[in-house]
């Protein structure tokens, strides 16, 4: 309905059930990578880049990015694909539109993952009581200004992009997948084409005109992974996010894991989604 293109990878057969992959900032859909590998064997697994990201178009203003246009891009996303309902997994601030979508179209997810972010609710309310939580999420209010968040980001040939993923502070944990410098390579390929930083920081930049959510419990089976060593969130709310979820809740926190798990421990956090899913289905029969 917004008249915007979007660009998407798939894995998988057409017709099997969907699988729909939201990425975090600065990402794309590349961060799926591993995972499209592994769940094409049963699904239909599509890896979006979300709006104002990559090949997806990008609107000038950022109040084309509130929360309740980024929601109805997946309502309307779904319904192009030819599906009325998927598995929705969503990591960073791609978990927070996933959490949103499982509020606000129940009936549109089946089984909810979300990597390293808790219910919408919980960040809104323990940043307010933390100052720790509200110190680690400082880059919000930074994103805040005109231009010069993006000038940042290109400084000394996108160091702090590079850091993020790489850094002993923020990067992949010690026994993660380091990213290759292919990998590095693509994400300097898509954050370095003209504009391409303004459409990812401009969803901060609507985060204030946030829609208030008029309820907030989550119904289907819902599945957390955390990585412990996460240097943007506090593990604290992980924990916190069960009471939200009025469904069979599984968290699973790894003890040395980075911010960016399903690049980090690919292998684990596959195993982890498989078993979820696997187990839902089984208590159904039983």
């Amino acid at each position: 309905d917004s008249g915007l293109r979007f660009h998407y990878v798939a894995a998988g057969e057409r017709g099997k059930p969907l699988m729909l992959l939201l990425h975090g900032f600065p990402e794309f859909w590349y961060s799926w990578r591993h995972q499209l590998r592994e769940f094409k064997s049963e699904y239909r697994v599509v890896a979006l880049d979300l709006r104002g990201y990559g090949e997806t178009d990008a609107p000038p203003h950022k109040e084309n990015y509130k929360l309740d246009c980024l929601i109805a891009d997946i309502k309307d996303i779904l319904e192009s694909l030819g599906y009325n309902k998927c598995v929705l997994i969503g990591h960073d601030w791609g978990g927070m539109i996933a959490w949103l979508v499982a509020i606000c179209y129940p009936e549109m997810v089946t089984k909810l993952i979300v990597v390293n972010f808790p219910h919408p609710s919980v960040f809104t309310e323990y940043i307010l009581r933390h100052p720790s939580q509200l110190i680690k999420s400082g880059y919000y209010f930074f994103f805040q200004m005109p231009w010069f968040p993006e000038f940042m980001f290109t400084l000394n040939d996108f160091k702090v992009l590079k850091s993020l993923f790489t850094s002993q502070a923020t990067g992949i944990g010690r026994k993660g997948c380091r990213l290759t410098a292919e990998d590095i390579e693509a994400y300097l390929y898509i954050f370095s084409q003209p504009g391409a930083l303004t459409g990812p920081i401009n969803h901060y930049r609507a985060i204030f005109s946030c829609l208030p959510l008029q309820h907030h419990e989550v119904i289907m089976p819902t599945l957390l992974l955390w990585g412990e060593r996460d240097a943007f969130m506090e593990v604290e709310m992980a924990e916190i996010t069960r009471i939200y979820v009025k469904n069979h809740f599984r968290l699973t926190i790894l003890s040395e894991a980075s911010h960016w798990l399903q690049q980090d421990q690919p292998d684990i956090v596959n195993k982890l989604i498989w078993t979820f899913l696997k187990e839902e289905t089984k208590r159904k029969r039983e």
